[in-house]
């Protein structure tokens, strides 16, 4: 356990990777925003259906060049890490076995908004995975009649998504690779 968990206060000059490295296998999610932890508790059944749910769908289309996956870390620098809810990468970055990934080795990621998140999730994170070149990013919210899933496709030169679709029947898109998805088929029995 490092230092810095000893205390009730941050290292001085905040959080580092470094510091994540040596935290306990607790079950809670643990991110940094520019040297700050953020300690999300488990997410809920709701959230975590959606998760493997839409996993498994798009497992399904995946070419081989890709990989899916859900809730691992990509490190976007020393100070920043984020644990997307699914992402997409490169079939040779997963072929490493990694407990991590790079940026330049993610395709898309996938944040499901929670009530606790949204900000976060809205905001925040896709404005950071934009900055580090990561092609796409997905945010699925859980609304009144159902879920609706957001789809964006990185602007390189202004380091910004720009909304490629607003889906709430069918994810139709061909990027990263073709996607035809019922909506219901990501929507948990109950909602």
């Amino acid at each position: 356990m490092t230092a810095a968990l000893q205390s009730d206060h941050p290292p001085e000059g905040g959080w580092t990777t470094d510091d994540l490295d040596g935290m306990p296998e607790d079950g809670r999610r643990r991110e940094l925003i520019d040297g700050v932890l953020l300690v999300s508790p488990s997410p809920t059944r709701v959230h975590q259906t959606i998760a493997g749910r839409l996993m498994v769908a798009l497992e399904e289309d995946c070419p081989d060049d890709y990989d899916v996956t859900q809730a691992v870390e990509v490190r976007i620098n020393r100070s920043r890490s984020f644990i997307p809810d699914v992402l997409v990468t490169t079939s040779a970055a997963a072929m490493r076995q990694p407990s991590r990934y790079e940026p330049h080795e993610v395709v898309l990621v996938v944040e499901i908004v929670s009530p606790s998140t949204r900000s976060i999730d809205r905001v925040l994170k896709p404005a950071l995975y934009a900055q580090a070149d990561i092609p796409f990013f997905w945010r699925i919210e859980v609304e009144d009649d159902g879920l609706v899933v957001h789809t964006h496709k990185l602007d390189p030169v202004n380091q910004v998504y720009a909304e490629t679709g607003r889906w709430t029947k069918f994810v139709d898109t061909g990027e990263p690779f073709p996607v035809n998805l019922p909506v219901s088929r990501l929507t948990p029995r109950h909602l």
